[in-house]
């Protein structure tokens, strides 16, 4: 085989080496895959990498950035505190949500919401009209043991949780069986769709933790009837 011949077959063998590694990276990457958690009363599915890493870095980068992020605050035995994260409240017009005391009246959609949305309900087969955001700026932020079963949730609450940032601990335990529970982490741009009668059987939270954790936005999509 002559210098240039081999040259050739070297680059073409090379190429096709790179174009099968990529194919197969590719094939590998199933942004709809989807796990059913196994749980007893609950109806909860998990999507580990409903965005690419691209599209949930540029998500979180906007929300961040964009969003009208306010302190609330709560009254705990008398005393008010602020809310360990900030938060936000988007969706269709007259949409009032009131959880933890916490009256609040939906801010138009914007752009990424919408396209955030659009993306969730493709795998949800869910009209979503409102949203709860909330950023957790480090381990000192979280949200305490509940349920999302405020009444103009409706009988059966449907939330979709979708995630940007640091991959934070999502713990459950049964309201009444009090040995089982259940961890899942939640990493960057996962979505979880809880449904069916879970909010009925089911406390969730997001613990507070002593290690050092970077920002996390979550948003909490819902149907307010």
């Amino acid at each position: 085989m002559c210098e240039g011949d081999y040259l050739n077959w070297y680059t073409r063998a090379l190429t096709e080496m790179l174009y099968n590694i990529m194919s197969d990276l590719f094939s590998n990457y199933n942004s709809n895959s989807c796990s059913k958690i196994d749980l007893v009363d609950a109806d909860i599915s998990l999507f580990s990498s409903l965005f690419s890493p691209q599209e949930a870095d540029d998500f979180f980068d906007i929300l961040k950035k964009d969003i009208d992020w306010k302190q609330e605050q709560i009254k705990f035995y008398g005393e008010v505190h602020d809310l360990p994260r900030l938060t936000a409240w988007y969706g269709e017009p007259n949409k009032t949500y009131v959880y933890s005391g916490i009256e609040v009246k939906s801010t138009p959609w914007t752009q990424p919401l919408l396209q955030i949305k659009e993306k969730i309900e493709t795998v949800s087969n869910i009209q979503f009209n409102s949203v709860l955001l909330n950023f957790y700026r480090s381990g000192d932020d979280g949200v305490s043991w509940h349920s999302d079963d405020e009444p103009e949730l409706g009988k059966n609450p449907v939330i979709g949780s979708v995630s940007f940032g640091e991959p934070r601990p999502f713990q459950l335990k049964h309201k009444v069986l009090d040995d089982i529970k259940q961890k899942i982490i939640l990493e960057h741009g996962s979505y979880l769709l809880m449904q069916g009668e879970t909010q009925h059987h089911w406390l969730h939270q997001i613990p507070k933790s002593k290690k050092k954790m970077g920002e996390r936005i979550n948003l909490t999509f819902r149907v307010i009837h």
